[in-house]
């Protein structure tokens, strides 16, 4: 089929324009033109016929985008230079995605717990327990009014009747008795 030469560019002659596969012919035309312009885009050789390939695809689904175009030629290869830019920013950003270590990887937080996480929370919390009962009463009492109904050290000290320095010092040892028998299930 013979094409004729307008400032580098093939135009199709009128009886591609009036066919019934239009993207067909209009391929097959102008396929080195095609190439040749996604080629100079600075897309790898070896995809180039991929991102054509990709170009009629997304064509053949939408047929009516080549009627009326002034310049069957021009469009193909914008659209294909569009596609082939599209695919290589793809690329970048799944490389930049996928370019860690699996150290790195793994050193990501996980949105969720993990399954087994239920059942150490409720050993540890066993593990508190005891460890509260065995506390002599009155660092029980300090550690129970201090941690868990949020009551300041002077506070403790009016309510027990003890001097504050009594009160820090329950609370050190309460909290050092909790935290070596937690340490101790690891």
């Amino acid at each position: 089929m013979p094409a004729y030469s307008d400032r580098n560019r093939s135009v199709a002659p009128a009886s591609i324009l009036d066919s019934d596969n239009l993207l067909d012919r209009a391929i097959e035309a102008h396929y080195a033109d095609i190439k040749a312009a996604v080629l100079r885009r600075g897309c790898a050789r070896g995809l180039v016929s991929d991102v054509v390939h990709d170009l009629y695809i997304k064509l053949a689904e939408q047929p009516d985008l080549l009627k009326n175009k002034r310049s069957l030629c021009a469009f193909l290869c914008r659209s294909a230079i569009n596609l082939g830019i599209d695919r290589m920013r793809r690329a970048r950003l799944e490389q930049h995605l996928f370019s860690g270590t699996e150290a790195e990887a793994l050193a990501v937080p996980a949105e969720t717990a993990a399954p087994d996480y239920g059942l150490d929370v409720e050993a540890r919390l066993a593990v508190l327990r005891e460890a509260i009962t065995e506390l002599p009463a009155r660092q029980r009492a300090v550690f129970i009014l201090h941690r868990l109904h949020r009551l300041e050290p002077d506070q403790i000290a009016r309510k027990l009747n003890i001097s504050r320095n009594m009160v820090d010092r329950h609370l050190r040892r309460a909290l050092a008795h909790c935290l070596d028998r937690l340490l101790g299930i690891e």
